[in-house]
């Protein structure tokens, strides 16, 4: 009996002895990096720095981008202007917006604003009146400034953009077209600009009325703001493109940037850009 207690004593004690070796080297496996799910038909995140892609999915396919359009209209604008330079809403502005069918910053004909006020009309309600006044103003005319806006694709690499207006609406002659590596690309260095910064940021903003203009009060329809370290950058929609949006955020001092092109659901493409951003954020081998 005595030789049996002891047998069994040592058998508890190796098997002890080998749970207590096994469970450190469990515990100390890691799980695998899960990325987030992506529906849209394209996206991408990269660092704003180094360019380095984290996470793409149909990154370089040809498609409509909507009025992610107007980030390149407010970067080709500030490169001849300044904020405070006067820009006249003409007749045709408003008609432009209204004809198209697009979202407006409802801005009046005769009311004079600067280009610094007029950018938040651009980028927050996503204004098409505004493209046109800017694009009208500083091309002269609206086809030479498509023009500049293809010639400035080219000179950031965008090899696969091609711009037919400045705000991303349909035109009987074709939709423009890009993609979400391109857009990513004009996203990091129109981030550099630090009004552009500044504006795509704001989740509202008021102007009061001068003797130049009435007054405006203008909402970001980008739902991504308030989210903790979130910059911006533009929202989309058409029925061909889809929902899109182009955004960016800043953690610990490292900038990352994204594009979600081709979703469905219009809510997803934020929850979408946060959980990109958050993945991105805790990657240290990027």
């Amino acid at each position: 009996m005595r030789n049996r207690n002891v047998c069994l004593t040592l058998v508890a004690g190796v098997l002890a002895l080998l749970m207590g070796l096994a469970a450190p080297a469990h515990a100390n496996v890691t799980a695998p990096e899960v990325q987030p799910e992506v529906h849209g038909r394209a996206a991408i995140l990269m660092d704003a720095t180094s360019g380095a892609v984290l996470f793409q999915k149909g990154a370089t396919a040809r498609m409509p981008i909507a009025s992610l359009t107007k980030t390149m209209t407010a970067y080709l604008v500030l490169r001849s202007a300044k904020p405070a330079d006067l820009v006249e809403i003409e007749p045709e502005d408003v008609r432009y917006a209204e004809d198209g069918g697009g979202t407006t910053a409802d801005l009046r004909a005769g009311d004079r604003l600067p280009v610094g006020e007029l950018l938040y009309g651009l980028m927050l309600p996503s204004g098409a009146d505004a493209a046109h006044a800017l694009a009208r103003t500083y091309g002269p005319g609206v086809p030479a400034f498509v023009a500049k806006m293809n010639a400035a694709a080219r000179a950031l690499g965008m090899n696969d953009t091609e711009y037919v207006n400045a705000d991303g609406l349909p035109t009987d002659r074709g939709d423009g077209w890009s993609t979400a590596r391109d857009q990513a690309v004009l996203a990091a260095a129109a981030l550099r600009d630090p009004l552009i910064e500044r504006v795509a940021s704001t989740r509202g903003h008021d102007v009061a009325a001068t003797r130049d203009h009435r007054a405006y009060s203008w909402t970001n329809t980008n739902k991504l703001l308030g989210t903790p370290g979130a910059i911006g950058l533009k929202t989309g929609f058409t029925r061909a493109a889809g929902f899109s949006l182009a955004f960016a955020g800043e953690r610990d001092g490292r900038r990352l940037v994204g594009v979600l092109l081709g979703e469905t659901v219009s809510s997803r493409r934020f929850t979408t850009a946060e959980a990109l951003l958050s993945w991105g954020a805790s990657r240290s081998d990027a």
